[in-house]
């Protein structure tokens, strides 16, 4: 189980910190360059750790 105090971003969230376009952060999560999870409605979330 995930604990608690791990906050989770958004793609756009992401994109933001790193001043790309959002799908360039999903196209990153597609090739593995950078990990995520899935939401149980499917979308994706990153953990603000990584």
């Amino acid at each position: 189980m995930e604990s608690t105090s791990e906050r989770l971003l958004t793609p756009g969230e992401v994109a933001a910190l790193f001043r790309v376009d959002p799908k360039t952060v999903t196209r990153w999560a597609a090739a593995g360059r950078i990990s995520s999870i899935r939401t149980p409605g499917g979308h994706r979330r990153f953990r603000e750790s990584e």
